[in-house]
């Protein structure tokens, strides 16, 4: 037994799973990127409305201009720019966009990790499920081996039968140590997604417990076109690039600049005059920036269109790819119904003619092969029971994150 693997099983009202949905949440690393990411797509709100910087202008006359009042020293001058009119809150609204397309890509990665975990906490399940059914089998086995020594002492059994007995024991107890390693690679993975620095105690149920899914197939497509994270984030990017574009058409139309200057003028010695030495201040100063070269923007406007193109073809190439994986996970969901409710029913039916075969070995000491046989179908089926619980669970967990559920 691996002696740092904490499995307790308990049977409560509450999903111990959500608890780890929630770990995983505030400690994966991934997510954590993801959401910068979007919080630094936000910061690119108040860039996209500020209008351009001023620009300051100093001046020092290395040989003063002689005017009527004095000698010009010196001069400032200082000039904002203006781009055309709705440019600042059409690139604002590019940026709102980008920013909202960001966050659909951090709801992807919330969903896809959300899904991960439920995955693999699953395979936990399933695993000490099999180590639980194995252990159980390998009791039956000997009590079986008990029945053929006791047959065998009293001359009514089949050395062969002990042997029988004792090969599939074999089997069993290696297949239970394979199953004990198998925790390993998986609790690792259970780790990583939660990024625990320590091995943390898995809270598992005693017995699954499986979901359903209400909704037909056909909703389920309508939530995935509506809901879906990715196919939304293209959706914003669209509308990003239709900003984005009106931007580009504006940066082609004309801009103004507004300014004042300031000179410094030194009064005249030579002569007495009124406002000598006034200061000269001139207000204002109006500019106007002509865009000559007509090329350049039109290319930058065809250049949002073919990114808009573009974008849109992706959305419907993801519309597709999310329709083919439902129809998959439909089909292996709906088996995965049926095969539950098999197993259930072969299982009863194993026991009770494993009852039989026992009780006709007891009496009259044949068809002890049989007895095995019916043992390894049982040990089969119960173990298929577990697997088919798992995975309809896990694949209501996948179709979830298809169609953007929020869990």
């Amino acid at each position: 037994m691996l002696q740092w693997f904490a499995v307790v099983s308990i049977a409560q009202t509450t999903d111990p799973l959500d608890s780890y949905l929630k770990m995983a949440a505030q400690n994966n690393p991934e997510l954590r990127a993801t959401f910068n990411q979007y919080l630094a797509a936000l910061e690119r709100l108040p860039q996209s409305k500020a209008l351009p910087d001023p620009n300051v202008m100093f001046s020092i006359f290395a040989s003063p201009v002689e005017t009527r009042v004095g000698a010009q020293q010196a001069g400032i001058s200082l000039t904002q720019a203006f781009p055309w009119f709705g440019q600042l809150s059409d690139q604002e609204e590019a940026a709102s966009q980008l920013a909202k397309a960001r966050y659909e890509v951090f709801l992807d990665v919330k969903n896809k990790l959300f899904f991960d975990v439920s995955a693999n906490y699953y395979d936990l399940y399933v695993l000490e499920a099999s180590v639980r059914i194995t252990r159980e089998n390998i009791r039956l086995l000997e009590s079986f081996r008990q029945l053929a020594n006791v047959r065998l002492e009293s001359n009514t059994g089949n050395a062969v039968d002990l042997l029988r007995v004792e090969m599939e024991l074999d089997e069993l107890n290696n297949q239970l140590l394979y199953l004990q390693d198998t925790r390993l690679p998986i609790q690792a993975r259970f780790n990583e997604l939660l990024n625990t620095q320590l091995p943390v105690a898995i809270v598992l149920p005693d017995t699954l417990a499986p979901i359903a899914i209400a909704d037909s197939k056909n909703i389920l497509l309508d939530s995935i076109k509506a809901q879906n994270p990715m196919l939304k984030s293209f959706e914003y990017e669209v509308l990003a690039l239709d900003a984005e574009k009106e931007v580009a058409r504006k940066m082609g139309l004309p801009s103004f600049s507004l300014g004042l200057a300031y000179t410094n003028i030194s009064p005249r010695t030579d002569v007495s005059m009124p406002d000598n030495g006034k200061d000269a201040l001139i207000f204002p100063q109006v500019g106007v920036r002509i865009p000559l070269y007509r090329k350049k923007y039109r290319s930058m406007v065809l250049e949002k269109e073919y990114l808009k193109t573009s974008v849109s073809d992706r959305k419907e190439n993801k519309e597709n790819q999310l329709e083919t994986a439902l129809e998959k996970s439909w089909r292996d969901y709906t088996d995965a119904v049926r095969r539950v409710v098999l197993y259930q029913r072969l299982i009863r039916i194993a026991n009770q003619a494993l009852d039989i075969l026992v009780t006709q070995y007891s009496t009259a000491g044949r068809d002890f092969e049989e007895i095995l046989r019916m043992d390894r179908q049982l040990l089969r089926y119960e173990l298929e029971l577990e697997r088919a619980r798992t995975d309809q669970n896990t694949f209501v967990a996948f179709i979830n994150y298809l169609t953007g559920k929020q869990l």
